[in-house]
């Protein structure tokens, strides 16, 4: 997809961030990156800006980038509704080259933004790049197990259902045309990558991983 079929969709994206399954992913994450006091934090494919809202107060600086030029606008509406457009930028941008030099940032974050590309190494890849020597960082992306099947089934359990449960079942069946990654596999990934200290966190029963791993000091 191009930023031009993602800007037909943010009104879905924004309403897709605010369900309750989504929503408690992102919390999670947030938990998981510890505080962001005093540090310089990118989300690529920030989306409309909602999750890093959630360190917005105690983070230095937050730069957001995505492909979509109307998602860069609703993140800029989103920080100022919020009166913290002095310490937010967003920018149109392509995760696999970001408009930014080397070790720019203590904390990178991308959550279902890397098993969406031709190739996901390349955009983690870059995020190395713009890391500070043992900066992080933390990604979202659907687990192998992602699937219409195990959605619809964790959707059930959870009793999800309108809105909420549709989301899910379209990220999962997005999911089973792009990229998945096993905790081992994405392990593998990183470390080829340069990245030390690798975490994952199972959520969404495991539908989902979080992966969380520092950059190598002169890497």
């Amino acid at each position: 997809m191009n930023g031009e079929e993602f800007d037909e969709l943010v009104s879905f994206f924004d309403s897709m961030a605010r369900t309750t399954w989504l929503k408690k992913v992102h919390d999670h994450l947030k938990e998981v990156t510890g505080s962001w006091s005093e540090k310089d934090v990118l989300d690529v494919g920030c989306g409309t800006g909602r999750l890093l809202l959630r360190g917005a107060e105690e983070a230095n600086r937050l730069v957001g980038v995505d492909l979509s030029s109307e998602m860069v606008k609703a993140s800029i509406q989103q920080f100022f509704f919020h009166e913290l457009s002095g310490k937010s930028e967003f920018i149109v941008a392509d995760a696999e080259n970001l408009p930014f030099g080397d070790q720019s940032f203590h904390l990178a974050l991308s959550t279902c933004v890397m098993f969406l590309l031709p190739d996901p190494a390349k955009g983690i890849s870059e995020v190395h790049r713009v890391l500070k020597d043992d900066g992080q960082i933390v990604m979202l992306n659907p687990s192998g197990k992602m699937s219409q099947e195990n959605a619809a089934s964790y959707a059930k359990e959870h009793d999800i259902s309108g809105f909420e449960r549709t989301a899910l079942l379209k990220w999962s069946n997005v999911s089973t045309r792009r990229h998945r990654y096993s905790t081992d596999e994405m392990t593998e990934l990183l470390h080829n990558l340069k990245f030390t200290d690798v975490q994952h966190h199972e959520v969404l029963g495991g539908l989902a991983i979080i992966s969380k791993a520092k950059k190598a000091q002169n890497s």
